[in-house]
């Protein structure tokens, strides 16, 4: 009778966990309308001190003194009859030695295991202070996310685009949604259209919960379940999307204390399986632009949500359940925005120019311009990224040639120490990732054996010091490399 009771109490219990998920969906937009989408800097920064105390030294074992042959304690005392027979002299001689022998002995293995625990306690110690200084350094790791708290807040106030999207980013990924969403979204900005693109993940329909009623039946001790009907699935997956769209829309233009922003276009994309094919398919199902002084007027309170896309001009197909795609109002450009402008350097050089102890974004500019040399004879086209200082793409050429051709990456290293294998598996890698044919990697210093071997077989070309200026002088300029020079130059630079 208690096992049917506590039955019947969970098929309860379920079903209103799934009238409370599919409340949830109805209330999507409702849910969001009056909180505050600002970002509060101060809550961001974290102004605690590592706390945690340093090891301190260990107090070590103290070894006694060295026992002495010299020391009386071990200097036989003679008598006058010691003299006369000298047998009893060479007595006392050897037993005076074998004790200094026996306490010798015994030092050396007081000494010996002092020195051990001593050691252990030396290693223990050790061992902590690398915990304590890794933890620390962790710790203020995060601290300098303070810096770039502050950085990036000065550069929002000024209306930096990256700025700008990074914080409307950081709006969007904290709107509180059911962990079924994905809570993808690509983002940006025109600064002189003030109009933000949006490419917003939508959740499939079939995230959807469809869990309608628990009922526990006693007669045949089983649980039954009912579920939505597909046409009610169907009409609450159209309402969400469009729920979703005023959604991020609201969000991003209450978050907008800088007034950056006078136009948002919302593209939603999903990614779904075809039950047609089987396969992957993505697709963009509603895109809307919304002014925000007309859209700020709605009362989102009271609107229904299919209505007031319809109003704003939205376009997606009557029935959106059925992922039929259109084609957005405006797209993200992808072009890579990371080349920039480069200039030109080669022409500076001389012969006692040190390669080895040049600016470090004058040397990435250098191999552009050496390599737009190289690949301009067959009609080639070499840019420049964005300084970065780290081991991604320093410039990318394009080799027209139809058998070697293709794109291939560059990267610079204006480095005085041999460079190790981890820098060309890093440059292995961006190549499979910007899914070029070649990598090429020039420094100033030469390579391990290590990076040498794992380059075989892989389309790498590793050139170093040596190979660089053989490129130069190729090109009609001479330069040097000196890296104890360059060694002395950067760190007086560094002072």
């Amino acid at each position: 009778m208690e096992n049917r009771q506590l039955k019947t109490k969970l098929a309860i219990e379920q079903t209103k966990e799934a009238t409370e998920a599919i409340k949830e969906i109805e209330v999507i937009l409702k849910h969001a309308l009056n909180k505050n989408y600002t970002i509060e800097w101060e809550a961001l920064k974290n102004e605690s001190k590592f706390l945690k105390q340093k090891p301190q030294l260990p107090e070590l074992l103290e070894i006694s003194k060295l026992p002495k042959r010299t020391n009386q304690y071990y200097q036989p005392k003679f008598e006058f009859l010691d003299k006369i027979f000298p047998s009893r002299k060479q007595e006392k001689t050897d037993r005076a030695e074998r004790l200094f022998k026996i306490n010798y002995n015994e030092w050396l293995e007081a000494k010996e295991e002092i020195t051990k625990k001593n050691e252990e306690l030396q290693k223990l110690y050790q061992d902590k202070l690398k915990l304590w200084e890794k933890e620390e350094r962790e710790f203020l790791e995060k601290q300098k996310r303070n810096i770039e708290i502050y950085r990036i807040k000065e550069q929002y106030f000024e209306k930096q685009p990256h700025a700008l999207i990074k914080y409307c980013k950081y709006v969007l990924s904290t709107s509180d949604y059911p962990y079924y969403f994905p809570q993808e979204f690509d983002l940006d900005y025109n600064p002189e259209t003030k109009i933000m693109i949006v490419d917003y993940s939508l959740p499939p329909i079939d995230a959807l919960p469809r869990l309608k009623e628990v009922k526990y039946i006693k007669t045949r001790d089983e649980f039954s379940e009912s579920f939505l009907a597909d046409s009610t699935v169907n009409n609450l997956y159209d309402d969400l999307i469009y729920q979703i769209t005023l959604r991020t829309i609201h969000e991003l233009y209450e978050s907008d204390v800088v007034n950056a922003i006078d136009s948002i276009i919302f593209n939603g994309i999903v990614e779904s399986i075809d039950k047609a094919t089987g396969q992957t398919i993505t697709a963009c199902i509603v895109s809307v632009q919304a002014n925000k002084q007309k859209f700020l007027s709605i009362n989102l309170e009271h609107v229904d949500p299919k209505a007031c896309f319809k109003k704003l001009k939205g376009i997606g197909s009557s029935k959106l359940h059925s992922l039929t795609p259109i084609a957005p109002i405006l797209q993200i450009s992808r072009e890579d925005k990371r080349f920039v402008s480069s200039y030109q350097v080669v022409d500076e050089l001389g012969g006692t120019y040190n390669l080895a102890a040049m600016d470090w974004e004058d040397f990435e500019h250098l191999i552009r311009e050496l390599f737009e040399k190289e690949f301009s004879q067959s009609g080639g086209e070499v840019k420049v990224t964005r300084s970065s200082r780290d081991a991604g793409v320093d410039a990318v050429a394009f080799d027209p040639d139809p058998i070697r051709g293709g794109k291939i990456v560059i990267q610079a290293k204006r480095y005085t120490n041999t460079i190790g294998v981890s820098a060309v598996r890093d440059l292995f890698g961006t190549v499979m990732n910007e899914g070029a044919t070649k990598g090429i990697l020039v420094s100033t210093a030469d390579y391990g054996p290590d990076a040498y071997e794992f380059a075989k077989g892989k389309p790498l070309t590793l050139l170093n010091g040596s190979n660089l200026l053989h490129l130069l002088e190729k090109h009609g300029h001479k330069a040097k490399i000196d890296l104890k020079e360059a060694k002395q130059i950067l760190a007086e630079q560094e002072k």
